[in-house]
């Protein structure tokens, strides 16, 4: 059994408030959140991924078990 995880917006939360910034190029591989937080895009969207897929609660929603 795995987790379908929906990795939209994975890159664009910050993994320790859920804050999401609104515009990101796909340029831009590193933002700073309102909570002071300095992330890496991919490494973000992995904790927030990983976060999902152990939790099953993304940003709010419940995923799909497959």
């Amino acid at each position: 059994m795995f987790e379908v995880v929906d990795e939209k917006y994975t890159s664009v939360t910050c993994n320790k408030c859920n804050w999401q910034i609104e515009k990101l190029g796909l340029g831009v591989r590193e933002w700073t959140c309102n909570c002071g937080t300095v992330h890496d895009r991919d490494i973000n969207a992995a904790i927030n991924i990983r976060a999902v897929g152990t939790t099953g609660i993304a940003f709010g929603k419940t995923n799909i078990l497959v």
